[in-house]
């Protein structure tokens, strides 16, 4: 079947890996091994989850201003877009903060979910919102990230799940990808194959 939408991660795909999750966890008073940051602030009382709200905005922030994209990412963003092939971004960031990032960087994103959207990775809700948004079905897209949650999120709804694989980490979730690639640009070889076959 033919690829006629990618979707995005934002941080670690398009820009470069910026959050030390670590650091954010021990400044919001979490242990530093206790797991995604969203998840636990979930279990918090009104008054912690406000505190930990405004550190994690802060960090969102400075990324946004300090944000480089990873190499290729222009270049594959446009090749998708003149081949007519839907763009769209799927965060558990704030949507306002990946929309700042393709202003500062002059992108296009034809959709953009964030975590104010629904249910956020590993979640299928966004990956499938999307695809409605678009008009396609789940395993006509490919949901590209760097970390597990993207790959299971696109498994969870269907999609075609490729692993950026630019950190250390990610050899330890190459089995739950369909296909792994170490530059952005390698899903434009993918979406060749798929769409002659």
């Amino acid at each position: 079947m033919s690829i006629k939408a990618v979707i995005f991660d934002l941080d670690g795909t398009i820009t470069q890996p910026y959050f030390d999750f670590d650091a954010i966890r021990e400044e919001i008073g979490l242990p530093r091994n206790s797991g995604p940051v969203l998840e636990s602030m979930e279990k918090m009382t009104q008054q912690q989850r406000q505190k930990a709200e405004k550190i994690l905005h802060y960090h969102e922030q400075k990324a946004v201003t300090e944000s480089k994209l990873n190499t290729g990412a222009e270049q594959t963003l446009s090749v998708l877009r003149a081949a007519g092939i839907h763009i769209g971004v799927l965060t558990r960031n704030k949507r306002i903060n990946a929309l700042a990032i393709a202003c500062k960087h002059k992108l296009q994103f034809d959709a953009v979910v964030g975590r104010e959207d629904g249910p956020v990775k590993p979640n299928a809700f966004g990956v499938l919102q999307l695809c409605r948004q678009f008009g396609v079905e789940p395993e006509e897209t490919l949901l590209v990230g760097d970390y597990l949650f993207d790959l299971l999120c696109a498994k969870a709804a269907g999609a075609v799940a490729v692993l950026l694989v630019n950190h250390n980490q990610a050899g330890e979730f190459a089995e739950h990808a369909d296909f792994c690639i170490e530059n952005i640009s390698g899903i434009l070889e993918i979406i060749a194959k798929k769409n002659s076959g």
